[in-house]
């Protein structure tokens, strides 16, 4: 009986995810290990290898589906000596149901009484000629069985560029970034890529009143991930907000006295000593680091800390495990490989889940205080402003200092005011004597 291959869980919240490429064809011999197809989850592009060996008797799933549920059979595969015709009943496997036909109509049949007269039905419009409405999208073979990254993939489709025309530098002529970083560097590439086309304008009977025209970009399996999981966090989760006002003048001192002696070995941010000082307070205050379950409210034993990563078309959470066993050094080089792997689409799936308290940075765009909206479960999340020279008094006298506002949300249900203020007065303490961080 063939070997059913199912649609995995890349992850334990994942339910359904995008088969976006085929890399076996029907016919074709499986060994495990061997790449099989590429499945978009809310947050990455991810390749799924083969566990059973044989031959990929009948794609039941095409790629480019969307929504596919997981666990659901999206090919058989025939073990060796098993022959084909062991894929006419599906392996067990329901055939996707056909629209049936239309019957042909009935001739009518002769009345004894005269039939009123009707009024015709209008002719149906007739379709455009080479474009009929239900014609799939064309396919391009050519490039069906080339060996990619879905990173080189993605560049390649917005450069306009032909896959089949690039030499492949990586793990058995797989096409990787920097293959195709070197083709759109050629001059006679870049004269032949086409320019990504614009996308379609909205009909015109599709415009709303009063509205100007408009496109429409269709929503990405991560965007409605965060849409759902966000508008669930600000509907169960009754947040309050806790500002506080950190002066860093002795942090940027310290900041660039240690990158001075680095040698190139670690590059430290303003956000990595953030995450630093939200890891110890944590620690501080550990009723802080908590989440809400119906049962029970869970207090972790370790500060994991997720940070808010902007990538094309959404937002991924990295985590860093262990943030309060882990020094400067260590976090910054941890951050710089975890944020560049996020916006390739690399990352795996155990390195942005899980994480115990998350932190915003929006500093880097000028963004002097902001409130942001819990990642769920979690029980808090700390939004970073920008930090700007204000006028403060200090004994008596007015002075100027450089001033970072970092906003708490909290979870009512886990974390009550003063445990707020408490965790946020321990993260201030560390920001402005930056010096106990490196015990």
């Amino acid at each position: 009986m063939p070997i059913k291959v199912l649609m995995p869980a890349l992850s334990p919240t994942m339910t359904e995810g995008n088969l976006a490429k085929w890399h076996k064809q029907e016919g074709d011999a499986v060994q495990p290990g061997d790449v099989i197809a590429e499945i978009e989850t809310d947050k990455a592009t991810m390749e799924v290898e083969a566990v059973d060996e044989g031959k990929l008797g009948k794609i039941l799933v095409p790629e480019g589906s969307e929504g596919v549920k997981v666990n659901a059979v999206i090919a058989l595969l025939l073990e060796e000596g098993e022959e084909e015709s062991a894929l006419k009943d599906g392996g067990g496997v329901a055939a996707p149901v056909e629209t049936p036909k239309a019957a042909p109509p009935e001739e009518p049949k002769p009345s004894p009484e005269p039939a009123k007269a009707e009024a015709p039905a209008p002719a149906p419009a007739p379709a455009k000629a080479g474009a009929p409405e239900s014609a799939p999208a064309p396919r391009h073979d050519g490039e069906d069985r080339v060996f990619a990254s879905p990173l080189a993939r993605r560049m390649a489709a917005q450069a306009g560029l032909d896959l089949t025309g690039v030499t492949g530098s990586g793990p058995n002529g797989r096409i990787v970034k920097t293959d195709i970083d070197a083709a759109l560097s050629r001059p006679e590439t870049r004269a032949e890529a086409r320019p990504e086309p614009a996308p379609a304008e909205a009909p015109a009977a599709a415009r709303e009143a009063g509205l100007p025209a408009f496109t429409e970009q269709p929503n990405s399996n991560m965007r409605k991930v965060i849409a759902r999981r966000l508008s669930e966090a600000k509907r169960e989760a009754p947040h309050f907000y806790l500002t506080i006002d950190c002066e860093i003048d002795a942090l940027l001192k310290i900041r660039q006295d240690l990158n001075g002696r680095a040698d190139g070995k670690y590059k430290l941010s303003v956000n990595d000593f953030v995450i630093r000082a939200s890891a110890l307070a944590l620690r501080q205050v550990p009723a802080a680091n908590a989440s809400w379950t119906e049962a029970a409210i869970r207090l972790y034993q370790s500060a994991d800390i997720s940070v808010a990563v902007a990538i094309p078309n959404g937002l991924i959470t990295p985590v860093v495990r262990n943030a309060d066993a882990k020094g400067l050094a260590e976090i910054a080089n941890e951050m710089k490989d975890l944020a560049g792997r996020a916006r390739e689409g690399k990352l795996k799936p155990e390195e942005y889940q899980g994480g115990t308290f998350s932190v915003s940075n929006l500093g880097m765009y000028g963004i002097r205080e902001f409130s942001a909206v819990i990642n769920p479960p979690q029980g808090a999340i700390l939004a970073v402003g920008a930090g700007e020279q204000r006028p403060i008094v200090r004994d008596g006298s007015l002075a100027v200092a450089t001033v970072m506002s970092c906003t708490l949300s909290v979870d009512h249900r886990v974390v009550d005011g003063a445990t707020g203020a408490e965790f946020l007065a321990a993260f201030k303490r560390l920001i402005e004597d930056p010096l106990t961080m490196l015990l």
